[in-house]
């Protein structure tokens, strides 16, 4: 049985829930930290009940850090966002398959672009819609809370979406990233990891109480310990 390739273990830390009067310090203490990229939120108050970062933002975080950013599409018409938000520096792009209708040829545009592409997908949207096309993204992002604001806690049956997802993408070659975001601490964070989580999004868990170097050391500790334990797994 040929051996599937094994993604590397990302921790992005959310910028929505850092302290945005000081964010230039708190991306410099992350990345010291040895965070793996930047989760961006970007909400249009339609798709999503909240309104938060633009290009312009994205830009300002560009210029403090050449580490992936991840911009997270919550909003309707996806399409429309990738340009400007690949100009500002944007890495990865991760649309929502309920925000559109033609998801295949939303992946190939970001590719195009010269971006990764992802597609998230909200705790009662099924793993199955994305299985027929999963091959066209680099990424499937499992919400495990209802996207739209920071704090919320982890909704427990996301854990059986992820271990599917896994599942969806060991059966198409074992190269999409399966993401988590929502509620990550260092005990969901565990879970997520052994039921088969690579990428994770932790916003709280991060920026808690400003101390970002620790929060980040128990939260990558939990994790480790977590795919340790996936691949003890008979």
């Amino acid at each position: 049985m040929a051996t599937l390739p094994t993604r590397p273990i990302r921790i992005a830390p959310s910028l929505l829930s850092a302290d945005f009067a000081n964010l230039g310090g708190a991306i410099r203490e992350a990345e010291a930290a040895g965070v793996q990229g930047f989760h961006l939120d970007v909400m249009d108050g339609h798709f999503v009940p909240n309104i938060s970062f633009g290009p312009a933002l994205v830009a300002a975080v560009r210029r403090r850090t050449r580490l992936p950013l991840d911009i997270h599409l919550m909003v309707e018409r996806p399409e429309r966002f990738l340009e400007p938000f690949r100009r500002a520096g944007g890495t990865r792009f991760t649309f929502h398959v309920e925000a559109t209708s033609e998801p295949v040829e939303l992946a190939r545009s970001i590719r195009a672009l010269g971006g990764e592409a992802g597609a998230a997908l909200r705790p009662e949207t099924p793993i199955a819609r994305v299985g027929p096309w999963i091959r066209e993204v680099d990424a499937l992002l499992v919400m495990t809370v209802n996207p739209g604001f920071s704090g919320q806690k982890f909704l427990p049956e996301g854990l059986a979406k992820i271990r599917e997802a896994r599942a969806v993408s060991d059966r198409a070659g074992g190269r999409v990233d399966i993401g988590v975001d929502g509620g990550i601490t260092p005990e969901t964070g565990r879970d997520a990891a052994r039921a088969g989580g690579t990428f994770f999004v932790c916003g709280n868990a991060a920026f808690e109480g400003g101390e970002i170097a620790a929060n980040l050391a128990r939260l990558r500790q939990a994790i480790r310990q977590g795919v340790e334990e996936r691949h003890a797994l008979p």
